[in-house]
Parts: C-alpha cells; sequence; structure tokens
C-alpha cells in the first residue's frame, strides 16, 4: 500500500521539524481536527493541551498568538504583550495570506511573515501539546519547551480571565 502525499502545507511544516532537528511527532488524524474539541478527542488529551494558533493584526503587525484550547485570547493582554496599542483578530483570508495555513490548521511554524510569537503560559505545565500542522487532519505533538524554542515565542498571559 503506497503513502499518499502530504498536502503541501503539512509538508512544509513536516520539513521544518526536520531541518529543525525538533523532537515532534507529526501525526494525521482521520477524524479531523478543525476545532480544539475535536482535536483533543482525536489526539486523546486535555482540551487545554491543544493548542490554537490565533493570527493578530497588532497595531497592523501579524503577532502569533498560542493560547491553550479551552481559553480565548483577550485581544487587550495580546496588544500589551507585543507592545501596542490595539490586536484585532485577523480574517480567514488574512490568516491564508499571512501563514499560508488555511484556519483549522493553522501550525505555528514556519511563519516567516509573522513579527512574533506569543505563548499563554498556562501552556508549559504540560508535558506534552499537540499544535496544528497545515491541515485540519495533522497536529504535531511536542513538549512546551520545544514549541518555545521552534516558534521563538515570549511567554505571558494571554487569555481572557475566568
Amino acid at each position: 500500500m503506497a503513502l499518499r502525499p502530504l498536502p503541501e502545507p503539512v509538508e512544509r511544516v513536516a520539513r521544518f521539524l526536520a531541518e529543525s532537528r525538533a523532537e515532534a511527532s507529526l501525526q494525521e488524524f482521520r477524524s479531523g481536527t478543525p476545532t480544539a474539541e475535536a482535536a483533543a478527542e482525536a489526539v486523546g488529551c486535555e482540551l487545554d493541551q491543544i493548542v490554537k494558533s490565533l493570527l493578530f493584526l497588532c497595531d497592523g503587525e501579524p503577532v502569533l498568538a498560542l493560547v491553550p484550547g479551552s481559553r480565548r485570547a483577550d485581544p487587550a493582554k495580546v496588544a500589551a504583550a507585543a507592545g501596542t496599542s490595539d490586536a484585532r483578530i485577523a480574517s480567514p483570508q488574512a490568516v491564508v495570506d499571512t501563514t499560508g495555513f488555511a484556519v483549522g490548521g493553522v501550525a505555528p511554524f514556519p511563519l516567516p511573515a509573522v513579527r512574533e510569537v506569543l505563548a499563554d503560559r498556562k501552556l508549559l505545565r504540560f508535558e506534552i501539546v499537540w499544535v496544528g500542522a497545515g491541515s485540519d487532519r495533522h497536529m504535531a505533538g511536542l513538549a512546551p519547551a520545544e514549541l518555545m524554542r521552534l516558534t521563538h515565542a515570549r511567554a505571558a498571559d494571554l487569555a481572557l480571565d475566568g
């Protein structure tokens, strides 16, 4: 049985992980992982181990916010962490144009057009977290420290309280 070729965005992620010598596991899930809830169910992990990669425009510049699956990013906290006066969630088309990934499959790397990556501190408490890997069926599992290394992320408080 021949292996199917990976979709181009997933191939981009796989190439980045290989070139970075990342300690990560890239997996495909037949059931799909378009939402944090679906991803947690497919992976078999806690909802907060799923990393939502959310693109914000901070004073017009693209900034990626990484938040736990059950949490919502607070635009005011994202703006403060980015050192800007304003942060607005990017439109789905802006996400594709900036990251090369469609909503539901946004990977936190490689993202050459993103100015900065911010990661919610709550992600650091897990042994492993799961990020989008280029499609709504592919995810990569890795240690939070490896995620921080690969994305050059800065830890911050990004989620809405409650």
